[in-house]
């Protein structure tokens, strides 16, 4: 009963903070409420920063005409290969190079050298291989996903201890039993925690890729804005974007509590202290 309360609680607080936020901007952009801080005139101040009750209604507009559906689904679709393509080659890679101190060593370099590039400027060459359409936009979110993926599995499957490994050992465990009932496990974690922040990244190679080269998606509306100055516009489709990008986290959420059932919850792990 008391962790429903306390779920409920935090719930409600974050409820209000939100609130605020949206009552602390619709004050600082009014006319008619207080002054402006760093503007001559509110004006100016709801040019740079929009209104919210403006930008709600844009998003109104856009779901209630339903003229935002096809461009949401060409971002979202670009959003979810990108982040699956790129969390399965970092997860299979991740693993293999952990596995495979040789290979490791040989490509460590290499890797670190990829990872080192700012990958945002491979957008433009992404456009020329792979067109203007969904692939050069996926191409760009794998490659901000797959690293992350990547060093985490590599990480966690480092982290297994010896003691662990060797008792299984002496007990006859093959390779691949080696490899379900505890690389896997002792990486799950890592996964998890990698794939949180892969989420946000894979939107972020959506919406740049559109940015460069597109003709839909929720990134081409922004740009589109930005050139007339409407403000409004572009923090509605930055809110959209915020929304899905919550959404995409919970589904993973949800399966990491089903598959990290063993696991105690953080109020349990307070109980036990």
């Amino acid at each position: 009963m008391s962790s429903s309360n306390d779920k409920f609680r935090l719930r409600l607080f974050q409820l209000i903070v939100l609130a605020l936020f949206f009552l602390a901007w619709y004050a600082l952009t009014s006319p008619t409420l207080l002054p402006p801080l760093y503007f001559d005139n509110a004006d100016k101040a709801a040019f740079f920063f929009g209104e919210p009750q403006k930008v709600l209604l844009r998003i109104w507009e856009w779901f209630s005409s339903g003229s935002i559906y096809e461009h949401l689904g060409v971002t979202l679709l670009e959003t979810v290969l990108a982040f699956a393509i790129g969390s399965a080659s970092g997860l299979v890679i991740g693993l293999w190079f952990a596995l495979s101190p040789t290979v490791a060593a040989v490509f460590d370099p290499y890797i670190k050298a990829v990872n080192s590039m700012p990958r945002v400027v491979l957008a433009p060459i992404f456009s020329i291989w792979f067109g203007l359409g969904i692939w050069s936009k996926v191409a760009l979110g794998v490659t901000l996903v797959f690293f992350i993926v990547f060093f985490n599995v590599y990480q966690g499957v480092r982290e297994v201890s010896p003691v662990v490994l060797a008792n299984v050992r002496m007990l006859g465990a093959s390779q691949r039993q080696l490899l379900r009932h505890v690389y896997l496990p002792s990486a799950t974690s890592w996964v998890f925690a990698s794939l949180h922040n892969s989420v946000g990244l894979a939107f972020v190679g959506a919406v740049v890729g559109e940015y460069l080269g597109s003709a839909r998606g929720v990134g081409y509306l922004i740009l589109q804005a930005e050139g007339v100055f409407d403000i409004n516009t572009v923090f509605a489709g930055i809110l959209v974007l915020t929304g899905f990008a919550l959404v995409l986290d919970a589904i993973v959420s949800v399966i990491e509590k089903r598959l990290l059932v063993w696991r105690p919850s953080a109020g349990e792990t307070e109980r036990s202290i």
